[in-house]
């Protein structure tokens, strides 16, 4: 009886049985998405995996951008705790007369397992002769660099103290390409900045204020003493020489912090790689990056901007700058 019902059915119903059919025999006619659905399983597995122990590694280095940094650089929080001080003597040379001198001296100190970075201005008059009576042109520090860079480097170690471990110079052109590599640098001008010298070809028209400098800026900004009417920074900010140097310490500050941020840091190897095709210097690379994940959670507005201690003083009917041995052994301790 069953089957005589059976047969009915079918007779009565043959669309559902057809649909019926149709179903078995699609699950049998695609075993490849069945095989695509379990590789895609086994790839977000993975990743939550890999994801996993990323976190986990980040966590042990430090966690933040530090471990971040460190895990990707397949560092160790044991490494960056052997990491050592550091002290830099970065020149800014100038290349539009015949003799290239160094219009930029800067001593720049970091210290990572305190976190604490200085930064002391040379001036490029400071005498580093024998004899102030017979001094001559060539007994001003900024003429050295055109011997050899290694003298200025000797000079600055016997008047501060302290041992040089490497140089950076930063010729006019290259700070050009620098500044725009990083897209300059936001910086507040200090007073309006209006001077030209034709046999220089250096021009200089900045206004005061907070705006964007990039590399032509830069080099305006940085090499500024004077107004074409002889006025100067308000001696409250430092006139002539003085002022530049405190503007060249705080446009490398910011530039600095405005660098430090965590999306250029991750970038930190290729704008390091991009610097040192512009620079001349005795630091490599891999002296550079067992630095970067301590440095990417340094507070920049930490840094110690220091001058070196002294007076100006003529000297042989030349300006020379005498710096003050005692108070300078107590800035460099």
């Amino acid at each position: 009886m069953n089957r005589i019902n059976s047969s009915l059915d079918k007779k009565k119903n043959p669309k559902k049985n057809v649909i019926k059919e149709n179903k078995k025999t699609k699950k049998k006619k695609h075993p490849i998405l069945r095989f695509i659905r379990n590789i895609f399983i086994l790839l977000i597995l993975l990743i939550i995996i890999i994801g996993f122990l990323f976190y986990k590694r980040v966590e042990k280095n430090g966690g933040g951008s530090k471990g971040i940094l460190c895990t990707i650089l397949g560092q160790s929080a044991e490494d960056l705790e052997k990491l050592e001080s550091i002290n830099i003597l970065v020149l800014g040379v100038s290349e539009d007369i015949e003799t290239m001198l160094t219009d930029t001296i800067i001593l720049c100190t970091y210290k990572p397992q305190k976190q604490e970075a200085s930064m002391l201005s040379i001036p490029r008059d400071t005498f580093i002769g024998k004899n102030e009576s017979t001094a001559k042109g060539s007994d001003k520090i900024n003429s050295l660099y055109s011997k050899d860079v290694q003298k200025t480097v000797n000079a600055v170690t016997k008047i501060t103290n302290i041992d040089i471990d490497y140089y950076i110079v930063i010729k006019t052109s290259s700070l050009v390409k620098i500044v725009d590599i990083i897209g300059g640098v936001n910086f507040e001008v200090p007073i309006d900045m209006d001077y030209d010298d034709p046999t220089q070809d250096l021009h200089i028209h900045l206004s005061q204020g907070m705006q964007r400098i990039d590399g032509e800026k830069a080099e305006q900004l940085l090499r500024f003493r004077h107004n074409n009417d002889g006025s100067s920074y308000p001696s409250s900010y430092g006139d002539n020489d003085y002022g530049r140097m405190r503007t060249q310490r705080e446009f490398i500050q910011e530039t600095i912090k405005q660098t430090l941020t965590l999306k250029n840091a991750l970038h930190a190897k290729k704008i390091l790689n991009t610097i040192f095709d512009n620079i001349e210097t005795n630091l490599t690379l891999d002296d550079c990056i067992p630095y970067i994940p301590v440095a990417s959670e340094f507070d920049v507005n930490s840094i110690e901007n220091h001058q070196l201690p002294g007076e100006s003083k003529k000297c042989n009917g030349l300006w020379f700058f005498l710096h003050d041995k005692k108070e300078t052994r107590e800035a460099c301790i």
